[in-house]
């Protein structure tokens, strides 16, 4: 094997490993975050959950990204560690499916339709097919399937060029006779666990094995040991993913780890000691890819089998290494755990659980005004701090889910997510604005409380209207929002232009009883203030209002669609004011 083979088999295995994350990418977006959903979801019943796992696996080619997705879960609250172990389980197993495609490529006829189940036939056709999609198509969903056929095809391509750089080793004497030494179980185990931690991949590392096997001077008693030591290292993308997580986080990482060493120690134990009892035909046969398949999925299965019943004594055994330590978490915390890094790997589940976020936040920013303006009629400083806290928690929501929002808006994500990702980040600002003004209706309440002055009855009865309309175009606003109801944010700014009316009328009002000495300078700026806050929240309103309705419409200038909505021919919208106009005159 000269320099320019090796040259030859690493740029194939760097076709190997791009056209198998090309590939489980693909899988990933055409799922548009359902697979994730599944995962989430249906893990009541352990065997369930080892199904679940494994075929969730199998369609996205990484039994790491599945156990990687399974710990983000536990951080955050979305799934239990005792429901944990049954996905990781079956992701185990799933992960074998790759190395059944890969021993298609040893297939060997003359008959034209078994020629053309080798990936060397039909992979070419795979690969013009995707690329013409790709260049052609603007749909995401024609898209995500091009990319999963140009990553399977250049998978096959990597992996066959793998196997031919390779085939000069079978006539080097240096290979042929390091390959003995492999065969002690311990240290083909240590070199599979190191191959396959290197590459984060058990996936990637049955490949080579399988590309190796071609040379067809490997045996089953060098293989067998490195795919138990793979078993292991494929622990280590888990266990890098649980750094700096939360206790039950990192209990679900050792699960896996723990699974995988006990599992393997009792596979070693009892094939070794059956080995040494009776000798094994197997260990004299020469390798296949086919049976690399074989052996792969049997001692993964078997592992299962034997542990599955065992799925409490291992999350116990996790418990005992991460020891509890009482974590005080409030709702609002868990929801915030919904932004898990590790979900920016799936683009579509991680807009979902940012959304899910933002709707949390819509309803602290809607409790703190509501909150607020109740203090306008009795005042208490309990009441006060509660406003404070939530006006906290929002500024807090705001940042984190900011913060989050613009590491996601660098991932390729389809056409409804990027509209998802545009409401978001338009109407978060929004939001904490509201808690804002919520926070200057709060010091208002204070201040007449502390200075002890009383609007008077007309002016508490005009308050009164603008308090339930202002409510309301909350309460409609969020609404919309939390159930993207077009019907309800079409409401919205027929009600925000009542609301500009209210606050003029008021303020003439005001004026009227100034001059006649019906009111006080002083209380005149404290009703000024209210108001003014008043106003200022329903035009946070209108703002994301209007920008649930832009985003669905693709209109991007937010004067102008403005201008249209209250254009003097839309009858819809001039009906809709006078509506409201009704509903809410003043005294």
């Amino acid at each position: 094997m000269n320099f320019f083979d090796l040259l030859t088999m690493i740029g194939g295995l760097s076709l190997f490993l791009y056209g198998m994350s090309m590939l489980g990418d693909g899988l990933a977006k055409a799922s548009g975050g359902r697979l994730e959903k599944i995962l989430g979801k249906l893990t009541s019943n352990p065997i369930k959950a080892v199904l679940v796992g494994a075929g969730v696996t199998a369609m996205i080619q990484s039994s790491s990204a599945t156990t990687v997705m399974v710990v983000g879960f536990v951080n955050s609250g979305i799934m239990k560690l005792q429901q944990a172990v049954g996905i990781i389980m079956g992701a185990n197993i799933g992960t074998t499916i790759t190395a059944w495609i890969l021993s298609t490529a040893g297939i060997d006829s003359e008959h034209f339709l078994i020629q053309m189940m080798n990936p060397t036939s039909f992979c070419p056709i795979l690969a013009i097919i995707g690329s013409m999609i790709l260049l052609f198509s603007h749909k995401d969903r024609r898209r995500n399937v091009a990319t999963i056929m140009l990553g399977f095809a250049i998978l096959m391509f990597g992996m066959n060029t793998m196997s031919n750089a390779v085939k000069p080793l079978a006539e080097m004497p240096e290979f042929i006779n390091i390959l003995p030494t492999f065969s002690n179980p311990i240290l083909g185990m240590l070199v599979g666990l190191i191959m396959c931690a290197v590459l984060q991949s058990s996936s990637v590392s049955v490949g080579i094995l399988q590309s190796l096997s071609l040379t067809g001077v490997i045996g089953f008693d060098t293989v067998i040991p490195m795919i138990l030591g793979q078993n292991i290292g494929s622990c280590v993308p888990a266990m890098l993913s649980s750094i700096g997580a939360r206790k039950n986080a990192k209990r679900a990482a050792l699960v896996h780890l723990y699974f995988n060493i006990i599992g393997t120690a009792i596979i070693m134990v009892a094939f070794y000691g059956l080995n040494a009892v009776r000798p094994l035909a197997i260990m004299n046969q020469t390798a296949t890819p086919l049976g690399i398949a074989v052996v792969h999925t049997l001692f993964k299965v078997v592992i299962t089998i034997c542990l599955l019943p065992l799925s409490k004594v291992l999350v116990k055994l996790a418990s005992l290494t991460v020891k509890d330590d009482p974590e005080e978490t409030t709702p609002e915390d868990r929801a915030l755990g919904l932004l898990d890094a590790r979900f920016l790997e799936t683009p579509s589940y991680a807009v979902e659980q940012s959304r899910a976020v933002a709707v949390v936040m819509a309803g602290l920013a809607e409790e703190s005004m509501n909150v607020a303006m109740s203090l306008l009629d009795s005042y208490t400083e309990e009441g006060a701090q509660r406003v404070k806290r939530l006006e906290e928690k929002v500024d807090l929501f705001e940042d984190q889910l900011g913060t989050y929002l613009v590491k996601l808006s660098s991932r390729t994500v389809s056409g409804k997510d990027s509209h998802t990702l545009s409401t978001l980040l338009h109407c978060i600002s929004d939001m904490e604005r509201i808690s804002d003004h919520a926070l200057n209706v709060m010091e208002c309440a204070r201040e007449m409380h502390d200075k002890e002055l009383e609007f008077s009855d007309k002016a508490k009865k005009e308050l009164q209207v603008f308090r339930r309309a202002v409510h309301d175009i909350l309460n409609i606003t969020m609404l919309s929002f939390r159930d993207e109801n077009l019907e309800l944010a079409k409401q919205v700014e027929p009600l925000e232009e009542i609301i500009d009316g209210l606050n003029l009328d008021i303020k003439q009002r005001h004026v009227k009883r100034l001059r006649k000495g019906k009111c006080s300078i002083e209380l005149g700026f404290v009703l000024t203030d209210i108001i003014t806050n008043f106003e200022r929240v329903s035009d946070h309103c209108s703002n994301i209002a209007v920008c649930l309705l832009q985003v669905s419409e693709d209109e991007f200038d937010t004067h102008a669609y403005i201008d249209g909505l209250k254009a003097g021919d839309n009858v819809d919208f001039r009906g809709k004011v006078m509506a409201y106009g009704e509903r809410y005159q003043l005294p």
